[in-house]
């Protein structure tokens, strides 16, 4: 009997551990929706031309997983050039518009004007300006990527601590002393946080110009299965695009988990239990 007790109170010691692991927790939450998702299916009877299963999706992305990863690879490199893009132009110009006033309203006004007009409206032009290849695809990530990594880096830099920068001048540390050592630690937690938005927004933009001038990617897949109808095929195209950002996402806070490990953010919370 106590044998009996101990193996159940180690299992139970065991599931809660999984439970409060961060890995785990997302995990157990996709399950609970695609348990109910299959549920409500099921009970609504509701034919897969509208929704598929889940086990229709599973199925798919199996049978068509090397046509899928082939047409992974063209949006995910139009994705990384466009994040590449925005953080070499955005990071550069929000530096330039936290430094000076002047600047700031001159070129404050046009990035908010470009956020307001449609990408899926001005993407055609970026076919016949620059044809059917992989540039108006990093054209498209790039213009969704760049307005996030901007204002975050604008106002990362503008939050760092005046005291410390009269600081660093009373020590008469010249300015790019000052930038290394000060300034630009200390902004970048907000730049990595513009990163990691703009990384989830290149995904869409480049499935955007896929949309109006492809014959590959995931964003061609999901023209093509629209046009047949064909459910099960786009889920799985939506599928393997979210796993993509999802990827990219974890890899650029791996990025910023080296860069800046003393970063509060970065500190375990001592309210979890860990």
């Amino acid at each position: 009997m106590t044998d009996t007790l101990l193996v159940q109170s180690t299992r139970a010691n065991v599931l809660s551990k999984l439970m409060s692991m961060d890995a785990i927790r997302p995990l157990i939450l996709v399950a609970v929706i695609l348990v109910g998702w299959d549920l409500a299916v099921r009970l609504l009877r509701i034919p897969p031309y509208l929704i598929p299963a889940p086990t229709l999706v599973i199925e798919q992305v199996i049978a068509q997983w090397p046509m899928l990863l082939r047409e992974t690879m063209p949006t995910l490199y139009a994705t990384l050039g466009g994040f590449a893009l925005s953080a070499l132009v955005g990071i550069p110009l929000a530096m330039l518009i936290a430094s000076s006033k002047t600047v700031e309203s001159y070129l404050y006004p046009l990035l908010v004007f470009s956020q307001s007009v449609p990408k899926i409206a001005v993407a055609p032009l970026f076919v016949v300006w620059f044809g059917f290849g992989v540039l108006p695809k990093i054209i498209s990530a790039f213009l969704l990527g760049v307005f996030p990594v901007v204002v975050s880096t604008v106002l990362a830099f503008k939050s760092v601590d005046k005291e410390m920068i009269d600081l660093a001048r009373s020590m008469r540390a010249g300015g790019l002393r000052t930038f290394i050592r000060i300034r630009l630690p200390h902004a970048l937690p907000g730049i990595f946080s513009g990163l990691k938005v703009a990384i989830t927004l290149a995904v869409v933009g480049a499935v955007v110009g896929e949309f109006v001038g492809s014959n590959s990617g995931i964003g061609y897949v999901l023209q093509v299965a629209n046009g047949n109808f064909d459910l099960p095929l786009m889920f799985a195209a939506l599928f393997v695009l979210s796993m993509m950002g999802v990827i990219l996402f974890m890899a650029l806070d791996a990025i910023e988990h080296f860069l800046i490990p003393w970063h509060a953010s970065r500190r375990p919370d001592p309210n979890s239990g860990a």
